[in-house]
């Protein structure tokens, strides 16, 4: 037990659960903690809005596999953080976000309180797993305990807690609180052996793998090659079979190709997917009859589908169970199916990308086993990249799938830089979508990382003028205009070019690596929605 302060509490605790890393901005309610960091091993990033820094330590989650962790202020502050917030609930990423609140007592109808909130923490608990307010300094080191071990149990969402102001300064005795280490439960023995029977007859199997599969990579390359089952990946699986194995079909679940070599298979095991609207394309699958799921999360066993077969555990676990089943294959290795399933899902992807094929075939070449794409909600991510652009690792595609917030590519980028130096990792953007986190190029600039910064300019928001078009109505608020994107990256620190040629942009994006800051690329698109006024 030691004496100390909330905020060193919070912080002792937080270094106690491996964090080495928070990202956020300080202000007057929670200086009592960036107190504490200042005299504590953590690294504080700076960002310059509250939702680049939950965007930037969901980009971080997605790389390490630990929580990222964002502290604000009280007000404003948290509430810019709920969009990010948001974004991590719906693609199950785990990160930690920490706020001051109103004091303990804080008269409950209001009285003009700086930054007060109705209720700051009933708007938090309606975006993340559960938000928490503590009502002592010694409960500090317990709550931290209690979150990342929720962050850790079953799937991983973000959590919020909530610290009284005054708490962060007022000293108290606090114990502190081992780290809980969470349990990776296996499936029932029965259930996994009706698996491996069906499995082992099938004349066709194929394979699903979402965002759920990250710990289990080798374990789903191995069952993969069992089986000569194709690969599907949902978009945040996407990379967690290299794109390049011979069993990779790819991801974009949406496209018929798709479909068809789910409606060809005989038997589809699903890995880490809750096989949402977002990936299929608000077409659910058919396949319950032949659908054997492996999830951590009961609740989401029969959620857009009701399998068959139902394996509940860690996915890493269940699939080592499930290849122990199996045991060795009788049959020769083939990749027929696979390959038959790829060039079909590439030529309709290719079709649907048009406008950006040339700019994603001169990314290619740059893509290799330490990249790391961190694209926006924009064309040129989903139409250009998902399908046409390889990727070759595990998180090698960050993207805010559920949610499709706009803004997330630029400070995804640099928590995932931060997350592990050695990446290689490109931001790819809209010119609408950057717009929302520009003010993180001086971010990046401040931390001097190699980061080239790709965004695809069609005059405003294009998706929208496509579908305002498509629908009849007139096509209006959607143009933004020029604007000097290299020379706003220049006045924030960072190289910025023009890319007038898409076959420009290989050399382009290697230079950016070999910088001492980062490179902003603009490239202008030719497609539909530039047509439009």
């Amino acid at each position: 037990m030691t004496h100390q302060t909330g905020g060193a509490a919070l912080v002792a605790a937080l270094e106690a659960h491996g964090v080495d890393t928070v990202f956020g901005i300080p202000g007057t309610h929670n200086l009592g903690a960036y107190a504490a960091l200042a005299d504590s091993k953590i690294r504080t990033v700076l960002t310059r809005h509250e939702q680049g820094a939950g965007y930037a330590a969901d980009g971080y989650a997605r790389l390490t596999g630990r929580p990222g962790v964002v502290l604000t202020t009280t007000g404003p502050a948290i509430l810019n953080a709920t969009a990010a917030a948001a974004q991590a609930w719906s693609d199950s990423v785990p990160v930690l976000f920490i706020s001051p609140g109103l004091p303990l007592h804080h008269p409950g109808r209001g009285n003009g309180y700086l930054h007060e909130v109705k209720n700051q923490q009933a708007a938090l608990d309606s975006v993340v797993a559960y938000s928490h307010r503590v009502t002592s300094v010694a409960e500090i080191p317990r709550a931290v305990a209690y979150a990342f071990a929720v962050m850790g149990t079953g799937r991983p969402r973000p959590v919020h807690l909530e610290i009284p102001l005054e708490l962060l300064d007022e000293v108290a005795d606090v114990s502190v609180v081992v780290p809980i280490e969470a349990a990776r439960p296996a499936a029932p023995a029965a259930a996994v052996d009706t698996a491996a029977e069906l499995l082992d007859r099938a004349d066709a199997p194929a394979l699903i793998v979402g965002g759920g599969a990250r710990g289990a990579v080798s374990q789903v390359r191995s069952l993969a090659e069992r089986l000569s089952a194709p690969v599907l990946t949902t978009i945040n699986g996407k990379g967690e079979l290299d794109e390049e194995h011979p069993l990779s079909v790819g991801a974009g679940m949406h496209h018929a190709a798709a479909r068809a070599l789910i409606a060809e298979c005989d038997v589809l095991l699903a890995i880490g997917t809750e096989l949402a609207p977002s990936d299929l394309g608000d077409v659910p699958i058919s396949a319950d009859e032949k659908l054997i799921r492996i999830d951590i999360d009961a609740t989401s066993m029969t959620t857009n589908a009701d399998p068959a077969i139902r394996l509940i555990g860690d996915t890493a676990t269940v699939a080592r169970q499930l290849l122990d089943a199996l045991g060795p294959s009788s049959l020769p290795f083939t990749t027929d199916r696979a390959s038959a399933g790829h060039r079909a899902l590439h030529a309709q992807a290719e079709v649907d990308g048009k406008p950006w094929l040339d700019m994603v075939n001169a990314l290619a070449p740059a893509v290799d086993d330490r990249t790391v794409i961190a694209g926006d909600s924009a064309m040129a991510c989903y139409l250009g990249a998902l399908t046409n652009l390889h990727v070759h690792r595990p998180a090698g595609f960050l993207y805010p799938t559920g949610q499709g917030t706009l803004g997330y590519g630029l400070p995804a980028a640099i928590g995932a830089c931060l997350a592990e130096p050695d990446a290689r990792v490109i931001a790819l953007m809209g010119d609408g979508g950057v717009m929302f986190t520009l003010p993180e190029l001086a971010t990046a600039a401040r931390l001097g990382l190699a980061l080239p910064i790709v965004v695809v300019d069609n005059g405003g928001y294009g998706e929208i003028r496509n579908e305002m078009d498509d629908r009849g109505d007139a096509v209006h608020a959607v143009a933004l205009g020029a604007v000097d994107f290299p020379a706003i990256a220049r006045a924030m620190g960072c190289n910025g070019y023009v890319v007038n040629d898409p076959a420009e942009l290989t050399a382009a994006v290697e230079q950016a690596f070999a910088a001492d800051r980062p490179t902003l690329l603009h490239i202008f698109e030719d497609s539909r929605a530039t047509q439009k006024s």
